[in-house]
Order: structure tokens, then sequence, then C-alpha cells
């Protein structure tokens, strides 16, 4: 989340202006970064082009085993990290990051420059599970609260979770938490963060009520959310339950087909690309001039965003359908590649946030009341060839993907060109996401 110069936050995060921020976005206007937009544009482009002809020409049989591949790691240290006691120390740990949580919420001022909860929420959580997921594994999993308030009373005959469900819960869970941080107006008050916190036990708790622990890995979107960003990490489990050191390529392709796979990668695909749009200065004179109010307006901007997104996603996978009628998930098989580009995404927009505002969350909850203001940990020149380079590695991560999962699933005088409408939405994505950044 690329957003404005550090300042005081605004009551309304709509209406944002240049002496103000919302402390969901991150240090330096995106809009004065020192890139050429020609330079850009072409560079991504021939990235992708140069990957996606080298993979038809040398790519001819799938590569990546899923789950079945990693090299083991020692026995001991499989012991160490699997031992119950390691376990409870984590979710012990989590639980106490919780409380704090709630403590500071219900008695801390009701004032995000004095108060880490709001950072502790916004970047500590949402954007400390990136790197966080991507370097350990799935570690909400672990350090999830609401597993170790569930374990103190568990339901005696848990249902299981009826697999149409998959994780359309937690899609859902993502998009309100999404438009609780770009939309929703005073949402680093304590009021409305308890509120937020209020409905999100509710709903949680009384879904593992029914069907237990397994409602999490279903429903809670922080949880599902770090799941699929560990995919992508070189530590893992193989089928066989061995912690492994793998390829984030063959964790990228055992991500599960569940349903709500597309929903939730469009999610955050869209609401990255709306919070990227959102300080737009003509997005910020419709939301202060619009009739609907500029709640109701922000609010259709970020549903349009995530269905754009989707649309474009959909047609794509009709394409592929009318290129191989024997492929039968055309959404599913594919959705995989997606998540390397939200990937880079989150990373571009959210890489200055975290570096600033992370060690200030972290201040405050010390006990310090004059925690220093963000200053830029890069340059604008830094942050501009940072941002480019993590969406377009991102992107050519997914082209590799992509082609690697076509050529396993299409006929192989079929396989490159069944990429095809792959391919151009891949090269639309890419543009997209940089002219957000350079627009």
């Amino acid at each position: 989340m690329t957003g404005v110069p550090a300042g005081p936050v605004l009551a309304d995060p709509v209406l944002a202006g240049p002496a103000h921020t919302v402390l969901a976005h991150g240090v330096g206007s995106r809009h004065d970064l020192p890139l050429s937009p020609f330079y850009a544009y072409a560079g991504a482009f021939a990235a992708l082009l140069i990957s996606f002809l080298a993979l038809g020409l040398l790519w001819s049989s799938s590569r990546f085993q899923g789950d079945l591949a990693g090299r083991p790691l020692p026995a001991a240290l499989q012991r160490a990290a699997d031992a119950p006691a390691t376990r409870a120390a984590l979710r012990l740990l989590g639980s106490a990051a919780a409380l704090l949580f709630l403590l500071h919420l219900l008695l801390g001022p009701d004032d995000p420059d004095r108060n880490p909860a709001p950072g502790a929420l916004y970047v500590l959580l949402w954007v400390g599970l990136v790197p966080a997921s991507l370097l350990l594994g799935p570690v909400w999993r672990l350090l999830n609260p609401l597993r170790a308030l569930l374990s103190l009373r568990p339901p005696r005959n848990p249902r299981p979770v009826p697999a149409a469900v998959g994780i359309r819960p937690a899609a859902a869970g993502l998009l309100l938490f999404t438009w609780l941080e770009l939309v929703a107006p005073d949402n680093t008050s304590s009021r409305t963060l308890l509120l937020a916190l209020a409905v999100h036990l509710g709903v949680q708790l009384t879904g593992a009520a029914r069907y237990g622990d397994r409602w999490f890995a279903h429903a809670d979107p922080f949880e599902v959310y770090s799941s699929l960003l560990a995919h992508l990490s070189p530590l893992g489990r193989r089928a066989d339950g061995r912690l492994v050191l793998r390829s984030p390529f063959n964790g990228l392709d055992a991500t599960p087909r569940t349903p709500g796979l597309v929903a939730t990668v469009c999610v955050l695909l869209g609401s990255t690309a709306y919070d990227g749009f959102s300080d737009n200065p003509r997005w910020i004179t419709t939301l202060q001039t619009s009739p609907l109010g500029p709640t109701p307006t922000a609010t259709l901007g970020l549903l349009s965003a995530v269905a754009l997104v989707a649309a474009c996603y959909g047609l794509c996978a009709g394409a592929l359908r009318l290129m191989n009628r024997a492929l039968s998930t055309p959404l599913t098989s594919f959705a995989h590649s997606l998540l390397p580009i939200a990937l880079g995404y989150l990373v571009a927009h959210y890489f200055s946030l975290f570096v600033t505002e992370g060690p200030r969350t972290v201040i405050l909850a010390g006990g310090s009341d004059n925690a220093p203001s963000p200053a830029p940990f890069l340059g604008p020149g830094g942050l501009a060839t940072l941002q480019v380079a993590a969406i377009v590695t991102g992107h050519v991560l997914g082209v590799v993907a992509a082609h690697d999962r076509s050529v396993r699933l299409f006929p192989a005088d079929r396989a490159v060109a069944g990429q095809l409408p792959l391919f151009a939405l891949m090269i639309a994505y890419t543009l997209g996401g940089i002219g957000l950044l350079i627009a």
C-alpha cells in the first residue's frame, strides 16, 4: 500500500488528502516516483514475453511435484517443531499478543498516534503475516488465539465442514477486513475496532461450536491468508507429513483446488488494486463530490475492483475451457498461478508501511509515548524500483506456474497455445498494476 507522506490519521480514510494519511497506507507518494512509464511498461512486457517464449521452447513437460517433493529436514528438527511443548508455547504467545491487543483497545487512549492497537492489526498482523508466512509457513495456524480459546472447551461432536464450503467464508472475511481497512470511516478508533473484533469472534466461534477447530482452516481470514502465502515458502510438509525444504513452485503446485480459492485470490488482488487507486487525485475528488457520500462510493469502488479482477479471470477461464473441453475445472486449475501475482502486489503496496510503521508500533506497545514518526526506508527511486520489480517478478512466477500446469493438463500440441489467455491476462494485470504505481 503505497500511500501519502506520513502524518496524523484522518477520521474518514476515504477523504484522506495530502496533509493526512491512513495508517493502512505506506510512506511515499507513488505519483511522484521518478520512474519513466515507457521503461516500466516496456521492461515488464519484455520480461513476460521472454519468459513465455523461453518456457514454450524449453519446458515441454511438467516438472513440479506438489506435496510429493522436498528434501527432508533433520528428524530432530521435525521432532522439535512438532513437539506439544513447542505448539503450546506458540499458542500461548498468540494468546498473549491477542490479550495485549484487547487491553490496549479497552484501556488505551483512542488515538492511533499513542495506541499501538491499530498498528498491531493493520501493520504487524495484516502485513507482517506476509514475510512470516513466506519464511516459516502457515504461522497463524499455530498462533491463532481462537484455536487456543476453543481448546479450553472443544465441542463434543463436531460435524465435518461440507466440502462445498471450501474457503468461501474466509474470502468473505477478507473482503470485510479490506473494507474496514480501506473504506470504513474512523477505522482506527477503539470503538470501530472493538465492534469489528466482536463480529469476527461471533462468526468464528459460532462456526467452531458446530464444526470444531476445522472451521478456522475454512473461515478464519487471517489463517487462510497465511496458509495460501505459505505455499510459496521454502519450508513445507510433504504428503507423508515430513517437514521439508522445497522449491516454492512445488509448494505453489500443491495449493488445494478448493471452492473459494478463486474468490480469495481475487479479493487480495482487487483490494490491493483499489488501495493503489484510492489516493489518485481524481478518485479523491469523486469521493468528495459523490451524491452517495464518500463511504458508499468507496465501497462501490472496492467491490468494483474485486469484481473487475474476478471478471477478467473468469473470461480467461472460459477461454481455457473452449480450448480444452476436457478441462472440467478451469477456474481452480490455474488459480494457484495468481498467488505470486497477489504476493507481488502485496510487497509493492505494503513494503514501505511495514518497515516504517512496524517498528513504531512495537515501540508504542513497549510503553513509549514518544515513538518517532516514520521515515521512508528507501528513497523515491529505490522504492519505485522495488515496487515495479515486485509486480513483474510476481507475474513472471505466475507465468512459470501456469505453464507447468498447462503442459500437464493440455495435449502436447496445444500446451503453449492453451496458455495464451492466461498470458494475456497476466499482461493486463501487470500493466494495470504498474499503472497504479506511476499514473
